[in-house]
């Protein structure tokens, strides 16, 4: 056997598969070193091995050295947007077969007698029923026969499903009909993968419970394929070491609960982004930071206030319209809460009937990806708008290991959209890049709307391959006049998994009015929520010291939805109900402006976090002045704000020490991306690596 050496004992891998890339970053000794390879659609653990390898060589470590691997991807997302997930089946009970037709008869256009909503998941030939009633205080009504349960099995077998997902009304507080359901599904079927909304998402609300059930089934097939793929792949290089996954809501689960339910993995890429930006956050002690992650397939904006993402019990995937509530598709799992919106650079632009130019939500993908790779893509890209606005130099993207082809973008950008308008291949261009910013402008808005939140007042951190690219641009239209480029950031999800803690948060609903406080029955909740929890967090937390967070989501009686409140995470006793009202009175306050008095108050649901403590980070101040550095050379660049091509200067960023000062315009260059400067920006090197941009008051 060979004898591990100290800087492989403390290598840690973080992969990131995404839409178009995948990324890799190896710690090891405190450094890290990365990999960008294209994402194999058709078998993504090759892109993984051969990311891994290459990041491996770079880090001086062998593959079967290393010590953790932390993986997130937007597999499980990707498959919900575009519906390719496998022939799923569901068993609900009789009479509400149509709750995922009906949603919750919300609509985000009130007057659009057009309204189109997204199609449910499981087709209605492909929803059965059964004869069954339990309320809402989980008192069996009327008990399931077992012959009806034998037919429905046998109907299920005869249809061939691969997956099935169980969701009954009120399960999530007597789960006993859904468990017979599932075992004689298991019996008859040992292979169907089946998923029960009791255990996938215990929360009251049967349309998001019914949603996130049928989504977790719809995806398990393709997610448990691949993990044991990956598995099996990393083991034949030799890899031995833990496999986890990061979760959406955070933290890090282990590969058999991430099989069991990959819902949990819905925007797990993106919350690594988000967790990655919140350590930057807290190195600088930053309190309002916006958090930017801009992809080869999608762009993610997320508010972290108090160096902590902000998160929810639920979220939507794929808003279809104008990045409005409602228009997507629900997912009842605690997530750390932002918008995505089809804005990455291999998003395709058109012209549409009205002469505008649209620029996603489909994308090239790795395959065959933009023009300008040469893999066979004809349809304009983002990335070809940014090659032919001086923003990418063609002969070293991607570290140099890809040429691309400048005639072949401009070729897709004239033909496709500068003809239809009237415009040569420069102009049709700066033409995609202003629609895809102010798409993203426009989303990052409506997310702070949303929020109550100002956005001059913060902080953006940027990162992804295409972030630091469209930074400067989206600032100047947001009103935000500074931002971070923190290093790595080309891989920044990927590093973030290296940053976040094992965690994982338990959820359930059980409505308790504080009039009727029952201590002991709470008491006993919240310990088997945190058992649940501790469970998850033991497979890979070891003896780390772990926090306990809880929250309870309260309301007046008689209100349609909640607040959340922190209260404590049990040891409850008569009489504390009056501590869990004040604490209820001053949230609302600070989200009201004053509570109500004299209102009865309930809790609907729970939430118990536990997480491992994440180390100390020192505090560093950010330096906002330096020493003029020494451009490596020059280049042609388009200028927004002047809307013409500007002599702007090159630097490498390998080669700028903390203190060096840049003026724009200019571009810094790295292997993973690059960071534009607009006309009038000061950039400062800090002392970690960070690269402060400042937008001058007057500018932009």
């Amino acid at each position: 056997m060979v004898e591990t050496t100290a800087a492989a004992a403390r290598a840690r891998a973080g992969i990131d598969i995404g839409g178009t890339f995948t990324d890799i970053a190896i710690e090891a000794n405190g450094v890290v070193h990365s990999a960008k390879v294209l994402t194999d659609r058709e078998r993504p653990e090759r892109g993984v091995l051969q990311g891994l390898q290459a990041a491996a060589r770079t880090a001086g470590v062998a593959p079967g050295e290393l010590a953790l691997l932390i993986h997130g991807t937007t597999l499980a997302t990707n498959a919900l947007i575009e519906r390719r997930g496998a022939r799923a089946g569901f068993v609900t009970t009789r009479g509400f077969r149509d709750v995922l037709e009906m949603r919750t008869e919300s609509r985000f256009e009130q007057y659009d007698l057009n309204i189109q909503l997204p199609p449910a998941l499981v087709p209605r030939i492909d929803r059965l029923t059964l004869a069954e009633r339990i309320d809402a205080q989980g008192r069996v009504l009327v008990a399931p026969e077992q012959s009806e349960i034998e037919a429905l099995c046998a109907t299920i077998e005869e249809r061939g499903y691969a997956s099935v997902a169980i969701g009954f009304i009120h399960s999530y507080m007597n789960d006993a009909h859904e468990q017979r359901m599932r075992e004689a599904l298991a019996k008859r079927l040992p292979g169907l993968e089946i998923s029960i909304s009791s255990e996938v998402s215990p929360q009251m609300r049967e349309y998001e419970r019914f949603n996130t059930v049928c989504a977790n089934a719809y995806v398990k097939p393709l997610i448990k394929s691949y993990l044991r793929r990956l598995v099996d792949e990393l083991g034949a290089i030799g890899v031995g070491c833990p496999l986890f996954l990061m979760h959406s809501g955070g933290g890090i689960i282990g590969v058999e609960s991430a099989a069991e339910f990959p819902v949990r993995l819905v925007e797990s890429g993106p919350a690594g982004g988000a967790v990655f930006a919140a350590d930057i956050a807290r190195r600088y002690g930053l309190d309002r930071v916006l958090s930017y992650d801009m992809g080869g397939t999608t762009a993610k904006i997320c508010l972290i206030e108090q160096q902590t993402p902000k998160t929810a019990r639920t979220f939507e995937v794929a808003r279809t319209w104008r990045f409005k509530k409602g228009s997507g598709m629900p997912i009842s799992i605690p997530v750390v809460e932002m918008v995505e919106i089809g804005a990455g650079g291999g998003s395709i632009a058109s012209v549409d009937l009205m002469g505008r130019i649209r620029v996603g939500p489909r994308s090239a993908g790795s395959e065959p990806g933009p023009a300008c790779y040469g893999r066979g893509g004809s349809e304009p890209t983002v990335t070809d708008a940014d090659l032919l606005l001086g923003r990418i130099d063609p002969h070293d993207f991607a570290g140099g290991s890809m040429t691309l082809d400048s005639a072949a973008a401009n070729g897709a950008v004239e033909r496709a959209v500068g003809a239809p308008l009237g415009l040569d291949g420069e102009a049709a261009s700066y033409g995609i890049a202003e629609m895809v910013d102010e798409n993203m402008a426009n989303a990052g808005r409506v997310h702070a709307v949303e929020n109550g939140k100002e956005l001059a007042d913060f902080t953006m951190i940027c990162f992804g391959g295409a972030g630091p690219l469209h930074a400067a641009r989206l600032c100047e239209k947001m009103g935000i006049d500074r931002f971070l480029v923190p290093p790595g950031a080309g891989v920044g999800s990927a590093i973030g998994f290296l940053r976040a803690p094992f965690g994982y948060e338990s959820v359930r609903s059980r409505l308790t009015p504080l009039h009727d406080f029952d201590a002991d029955a709470v008491n006993a909740l919240l310990d088997a929520m945190r058992a649940e929890a501790a469970a998850f967090v033991a497979q890979g937390g070891g003896d780390a010291e772990q926090l306990t967070e809880c929250t309870a989501y309260m309301r007046y009686a008689g209100q349609g939805w909640e607040i959340p409140v922190a209260i404590e995470p049990g040891g409850y006793a008569a009489g504390d109900e009056r501590k869990v009202a004040r604490a209820f009175a001053e949230a609302y306050t600070r989200f009201f402006g004053r509570p109500v008095e004299g209102a009865m108050i309930e809790i609907v649901s729970f939430a118990l976090k536990v997480a491992t403590r994440l180390p100390p980070t020192p505090t560093l101040e950010l330096a906002r002045e330096g020493r003029p550095a020494r451009p490596r050379g020059s280049r042609r660049l388009f200028e927004p704000g002047e809307g013409r091509f500007v002599d702007a200067a090159v630097f490498a960023r390998d080669a700028l020490e903390a203190g060096a000062e840049l003026a724009g315009p200019a571009v810094v260059v790295e292997d993973e991306t690059a960071t534009i400067l607009t006309t009038g920006s000061l950039a400062v090197v800090q002392a970690d690596g960070c690269l402060l941009v400042l937008r001058r008051k007057g500018e932009g």
